[in-house]
């Protein structure tokens, strides 16, 4: 999106509550956001994004040089500051060393911008980036090897920051590879080393594996049987999110789809009905709902998904039927597909109430013909699905045009992307103040409103509503509408170094969308 796009613009009394937990936690706790036309929203949790901060250096800590002072926007622009735990952003860092650079790069999830540095870095600098950077493109066992070699030189450097950085991204490799033996170990010492250099955000962050991890370390790892591609019908549920069917031991019911869940989890009274074996053990957890619950683990023997894709193994964690009902609808949360899941099933597109899924491990694939090669490139932060979008022309300049970048658009390092966080488990989507910077000129003679964040350092805010926000996907252009646009940041570097959160609402107003596990791409088809 470039700033003369032309995204019609309103000014509406809007008010939208944001928490710390997480997509389905918010909804537990009560967070609520509500929509232009008065209708209440729940909101998906603000995650917060690993700092990075330190440059590699195997002997001595290095810090990156101070940012030079943004320059002053006109009248209706709002120059951002970093809010608390906030990244610098890059834009154009002539004033800045290699290693701030990257820095700054990294915080703002440039990551194709990075690729193309590597080379001009020292060996071992360069491997910890790359051992990043396949973290982000869910290339695990590249992550593993990369990194590994590195634990104790780093460790050895007394860099405290950039061992926080290492150990959590090698975590994140074992978490999401299944190994929980490893994961587990990885975590705890992660937590014995630095606890005292995490922040608050860093510690909510943890708190799930840290604790949960240990339940589930003498699990079996998970394994899943070829599958055909197939298609399946799915439902939203009373919080609009979608809920697809699925059998534990032939016997049928609907689990909640929650992409940025790293975990499966499952009632007590369904784990109970099956006959499953639940923990002795059990650990209490904040983050999972926002307040403290019990949790024990338990081993699905046999799991299918649509009735196709079956899965053997999978480790489910178990909850207390009222930690996730909802009186006033009377609908209670039977089970959340968490990353394994997802994983299994490779390619999903969903469109009209049904999910397409090409499964990763496929009984005859032919010649890769189902992998999507289009689109934008997305990549994992944590618990945090992040696109690669491209700016958009102003269409008023040439009517004909479809929607083409500003500037160099694709895998290329020097790109316009811009970084949007999709969240599929939850409902509102607004852009941030990033965006609104860019944009500030649009919104001249509009009024400004008040945002309320309760809870929230920011407290309140000044907000629009964009009618109509154009983005730039793959090789064509699609619209939402009625977009709130944030004027100051958050304070949440998860948030803030994006330019947009694009939840179920606004997932709901485009014909279709796909994401691909396995070539980490994301494509969309407008109204």
């Amino acid at each position: 999106m470039a700033s003369s796009s032309p995204s019609h613009c309103r000014s509406v009394n809007v008010e939208v509550q944001m928490s710390c937990v997480s997509g389905v936690a918010a909804r537990i706790g009560g967070c609520m956001a509500h929509s232009p036309q008065g209708v209440q929203l729940p909101m998906a949790r603000l995650t917060l994004a690993l700092v990075l901060a330190a440059p590699f250096c195997p002997l001595a800590a290095q810090q990156p040089a101070p940012a030079a002072s943004p320059p002053e926007g006109g009248p209706s622009s709002t120059a951002q500051e970093p809010g608390a735990g906030a990244q610098l952003h890059t834009g154009t860092s002539s004033g800045l060393d290699t290693n701030a650079r990257l820095v700054n790069l990294l915080a703002d999830h440039q990551y194709l911008r990075i690729e193309e540095q590597l080379d001009q870095l020292p060996r071992d600098q360069a491997q910890l980036y790359r051992g990043i950077l396949a973290n982000r493109s869910n290339q695990l066992d590249q992550s593993v090897q990369l990194l590994e070699p590195l634990i104790d030189q780093v460790t050895a450097s007394g860099n405290n920051i950039l061992e926080k950085m290492l150990r959590l991204t090698l975590a994140e490799d074992y978490l999401r590879l299944g190994d929980w033996a490893r994961a587990a170990r990885a975590y705890v010492t992660l937590d014995d080393r630095l606890h005292a250099q995490l922040s608050p955000g860093e510690q909510d962050e943890i708190e799930m594996p840290l604790k949960l991890l240990p339940l589930a370390r003498d699990n079996p790892p998970v394994t899943v049987d070829p599958c055909e591609p197939f298609r399946l019908q799915v439902s939203n549920d009373p919080l609009g999110l979608i809920d697809v069917p699925v059998f534990i031991d032939a016997r049928s019911h609907s689990w909640m789809l929650d992409p940025t869940a790293p975990f499966n989890l499952i009632s007590r009274s369904i784990a109970r009905d099956v006959g499953l074996e639940i923990s002795p053990r059990s650990a209490i957890v904040r983050t999972l709902t926002g307040r403290p619950i019990e949790v024990h683990s338990t081993v699905i023997p046999r799991f299918t998904i649509g009735g196709r894709l079956t899965l053997h193994n999978v480790t489910a964690f178990v909850f207390d039927d009222a930690d996730y009902s909802f009186p006033d609808s009377g609908y209670r949360v039977e089970g959340i597909l968490g990353f394994s899941a997802l994983a299994a099933m490779g390619r999903i597109t969903v469109s009209d109430n049904t999910i397409q899924v090409d499964p990763a491990k496929e009984i005859d694939p032919q010649s890769d013909q189902d992998r999507l090669t289009t689109g934008d490139r997305f990549y994992l932060d944590g618990d945090q699905v992040i696109v690669a979008l491209g700016r958009t022309q102003d269409r008023a300049a040439d009517p004909t045009s479809p929607g083409n970048p500003t500037g160099s658009h694709g895998d290329l390092g020097e790109s316009d992307d811009r970084m949007f966080a999709i969240d599929a488990g939850g409902q509102q989507t607004y852009l941030t103040s990033r965006w609104f910077d860019e944009h500030a000129a649009e919104f001249n003679g509009q009024k400004m409103q008040t945002l309320s964040f309760p809870g929230m350092e920011s407290g309140s805010q000044s907000a629009y509503v964009a009618e109509t926000v154009p983005l730039f996907i793959g090789d064509r252009t699609v619209d939402l509408h009625y977009i709130p646009v944030l004027t100051q940041p958050l304070g949440s570097a998860a948030r803030d170094d994006v330019y947009g959160v694009i939840g179920v609402d606004g997932l709901d107003q485009l014909n279709s969308y796909t994401f691909d596990y396995r070539t980490m791409r994301f494509s969309a088809t407008g109204e």
